[in-house]
């Protein structure tokens, strides 16, 4: 992007930092007459982006970023040859053209200084380290779930892109689907009443440990690079299982589990709903007749539950208080207490599109605003998930300080707070 556009940029920063703790609006889209004669985006306005891990979501990502008129993708980086020919492949066929670089190494992708923003859609394995890599090297950075494996990590997440005033967005996409956002506002504004109560449904409610299958013969380097691949993930043998659908690392290591993989999209609408961006609940209770609840200081209860739920779809959230209720998921609906509170409803999108919030990004990559899922909420969201997990695997109540965050009086809690990274990587 052009030097205009960076100074710009830095005024947008101070600004955007004073006011960090004011609520985030629902995204601006570019209007076809901001984008210049025939709708053509001049080459200083455009977004200029690399992406990182072009699987299967990864290449989902990149189809809809492919789809915005202010964005030029120039590069592409996955440590599977295969992989990057075929991202390269769609992007090439986009702009008509060759242009588009692939790299083996990310890091040589990295520190091109012409890239402005990141797409990160590997597996978790990779998430924080390469997201805190790349708010270093100056780069924006929409990165996919769960962005971190522990409490330790999200807190350097979010502590580095505050330190750097780089924007990052996590993959939580629902924050930005009208019917979700509609039910949060039912939430937030007192239509409901007094909160007292907020539901998830996170898909699984037990902790895992990290994959590990009979060793296989490694492919060469340049088809497969398997060191590259586990990164900062503790070593183990090559097999190919690993690394297709979900990856090993997707529950987050030693206390994991589906609460992670889905609580980083049901547990952060609770969150959302609770105006608890900037903290997370201090007891925690492990699973009890189906269930782990847990509880803010504002008395808010959150109920992580694997049943009991309506045919509203994959990641439903349920919000309770005083006066109401309000229910919905991934398959568009909205169940309520009673019929006017669906009164201002937005549009019904069944399933769960990841446009919507990748345009958040690139409009807060421009104004330098915060956008819906950023480091401060992907942070405290990942916290709760973490330390529900935590009581999970202990099997014991924690309570939690979210000012020194650290667990009171629990050794054992406190040392599954972090954990070591394989060599030569560091956060």
């Amino acid at each position: 992007m052009s030097k205009k556009m960076v100074i710009h940029r830095r005024q947008f920063l101070r600004r955007s930092l004073a006011a960090a703790g004011a609520a985030v609006a629902l995204p601006h889209f570019v209007a076809s007459s901001a984008l210049g004669k025939g709708g053509v985006v001049a080459p200083s306005d455009r977004i200029i982006l690399g992406a990182m891990g072009v699987g299967n979501r990864g290449s989902y990502d990149l189809g809809c970023i492919l789809q915005e008129p202010d964005v030029r993708v120039v590069a592409i980086a996955d440590v599977q040859a295969a992989r990057r020919r075929r991202a390269k492949g769609m992007v090439d066929k986009r702009y008509g053209d060759t242009k588009c670089v692939t790299y083996r190494d990310f890091r040589e992708m990295f520190a091109r200084k012409d890239i402005d923003a990141l797409l990160i859609a590997t597996g978790p394995n990779w998430h924080v380290t390469a997201a805190i890599m790349a708010a270093k090297a100056g780069k924006d950075v929409y990165c996919e779930k769960p962005c971190t494996k522990n409490i330790a990590q999200s807190l350097e997440l979010a502590a580095t892109y505050q330190r750097t005033g780089r924007v990052f967005q996590g993959g939580m996409q629902r924050r930005n689907m009208p019917h979700f956002a509609f039910a949060v506002e039912l939430a937030q504004t007192g239509r409901l009443g007094k909160l007292t109560e907020v539901h998830a449904h996170p898909g699984g409610m037990g902790t895992s440990t990290s994959g590990w299958m009979p060793a296989e013969k490694e492919p060469p380097k340049e088809e497969v690079d398997w060191n590259m691949y586990l990164g900062p993930a503790a070593w183990r043998p090559y097999n190919r299982r690993l690394m297709n659908g979900f990856n090993f690392e997707k529950g987050g290591g030693l206390v994991g589990g589906g609460i992670l993989e889905w609580g980083s999209h049901c547990v952060d609408q609770c969150q959302w709903a609770n105006s608890a961006d900037r903290t997370a609940p201090v007891e925690y209770w492990p699973i009890e007749n189906g269930q782990a609840t847990a509880k803010y200081a504002n008395g808010v209860k959150l109920v992580v539950r694997g049943d009991g739920w309506g045919k509203l779809g994959s990641c439903p959230a349920r919000f309770e208080g005083t006066k109401g209720w309000v229910e919905t998921g991934d398959n568009g609906d909205i169940r309520v207490s009673s019929p006017e509170l669906l009164v201002g409803r937005g549009e019904k999108i069944r399933g769960y599109p990841a446009n919507n919030h990748l345009r958040d990004f690139f409009n807060c990559v421009k104004t330098r605003g915060l956008p819906r899922a950023n480091h401060f909420a992907t942070c405290y969201t990942h916290i709760a998930c973490h330390a529900v997990n935590t009581a999970i695997f202990l099997k014991r109540k924690l309570t939690y300080d979210p000012k020194k965050n650290e667990f009171i009086g629990d050794k054992e809690a406190n040392r599954l707070r972090s954990e070591a990274l394989r060599e030569p990587w560091r956060l």
